[in-house]
């Protein structure tokens, strides 16, 4: 290993990865696809329909903040003060990284069991509301099932700087962002095959005149598409939803089996021709760049933050602390870009089955199946809103009708 950088080479090497973030976000991401009218849900949703949206937001939101607010203050409350040393001294587990792995899942259990409560009630309104199906059973065993994937992936990545750091205290910054991005990479592209059947199981979409109908359209669209997966959604939930994940031969397309039972199959169609648009635009390999040099960029930080003083287990706490704080300030910019990705989805569906009316009929039919927020406050809209509200979509399908000649009327509503 050649000699430790000086004291400059990972502020160069931030601002650089900085730029070369900022740039990548700035150029790939769909800021503009077409102009369009303003969103009105007054137009095309009922009066019930709006309450019965506020009403579960009213129930929900306090219970679901509050389980959000736990997960970051309890890292932060353990990390940021002497709690997380003398928790690490009292372990009394040799060697040091297995006490530190102990530490990271620790850290993540006291906050999942301190948000069982405000859990509960969230799960009990989304039952209340229709919107869960789950048994407590299943639901216990997705916690656990999260809680373990969380904390082995945090543990397993603060453990290697950490061991890094031991071995090169100035300079293992450079093999320790190479390493992470690595590892970013390598979990995108696993995601499919590794973490998606620890929840639901898959089957091919059946032969018949649906699937046809799907693998012409990826025919059409010039997305190769070796199969249509089938979730078995509908233990846990009545929500409709379909997406793509993974990359080169990872990649799948995946559609709930609840989309396939009572929704009309030009509609399916639509939620289809969208997650074709994120497999033609490469969509999930986009995300992975910018979570690529996004980690890299925060090891150099943890560098510029501790120093030498990675290697010094009995911070592992502040690390899990820092790498949430980072996490929680980079979700705004990453849900932006999101939304622009969907966008830039939804566009692309419009385009290939020129069928606006539709489009506009499906996205209200899901917001009302998903119970889903109209008019987030803002804050709530930068924190958590991944995809445009159902108002924007709508307003995106009359955009198109508009420019190609046609109108959307106001939906029916009832």
């Amino acid at each position: 290993m050649p000699k430790a950088p000086g004291r400059w080479a990972p502020r160069v090497a931030g601002g650089v990865l900085a730029l070369a973030l900022v740039f990548t976000i700035a150029v790939t991401t769909p800021w503009h696809l077409i102009d369009l009218p303003k969103p009105d849900a007054t137009l095309d949703f009922s009066a019930a329909q709006i309450a019965r949206q506020n009403a579960f937001r009213h129930e929900i939101l306090p219970w679901s903040t509050a389980s959000w607010v736990i997960s970051i203050v309890v890292p932060l409350l353990i990390g940021f003060t002497p709690l997380g040393r003398k928790l690490y001294d009292r372990l009394g587990i040799r060697p040091w990284f297995l006490r530190a792995l102990v530490l990271v899942a620790g850290i993540a259990l006291i906050a999942n069991l301190l948000a069982v409560p405000t859990d509960v009630m969230a799960e009990r309104i989304s039952r209340k509301y229709g919107l869960s199906v789950t048994d407590w059973r299943l639901w216990v065993w997705d916690r656990g099932v999260n809680w373990a994937l969380t904390a082995l992936g945090v543990s397993v990545l603060v453990v290697i700087l950490m061991a890094l750091a031991k071995r090169w205290k100035q300079g293992w910054w450079l093999p320790g962002a190479i390493v992470t991005a690595l590892l970013v990479l390598g979990v995108s592209f696993a995601y499919p095959v590794l973490v998606e059947p620890r929840f639901n199981q898959f089957t091919s979409l059946p032969a018949g005149a649906l699937r046809n109908d799907f693998m012409q359209l990826a025919e059409r669209d010039g997305v190769p598409v070796k199969d249509v997966l089938v979730a078995d959604a509908s233990k846990r939930t009545t929500a409709l939803n379909a997406y793509v994940s993974g990359f080169g031969s990872t990649r799948r397309l995946v559609v709930y089996d609840t989309l396939l039972k009572d929704v009309p199959p030009a509609q399916v169609r639509l939620v289809v021709a969208h997650e074709l648009g994120h497999a033609a635009e490469d969509d999930v390999l986009h995300g992975t760049l910018i979570g690529v040099l996004g980690a890299a960029f925060g090891v150099t930080l943890l560098r510029l933050l501790l120093g030498a003083r990675m290697g010094d287990p009995r911070r592992t706490g502040t690390v899990v602390a820092l790498i949430v704080v980072g996490a929680t300030l980079a979700a705004p910019v990453q849900n932006l870009v999101s939304r622009k990705i969907e966008a830039r989805a939804d566009y692309h569906s419009l385009r290939l089955t020129n069928d606006p009316r539709d489009f506009a009929a499906m996205q209200k039919d899901l917001a009302v199946r998903n119970i889903s927020g109209l008019d987030p406050s803002p804050w709530r809209y930068w924190m958590f809103a991944t995809h445009p509200t159902p108002p924007e979509r709508i307003a995106m399908g009359r955009a198109w009708a508009r420019d190609n000649g046609g109108t959307i009327p106001p939906l029916a509503k009832k």
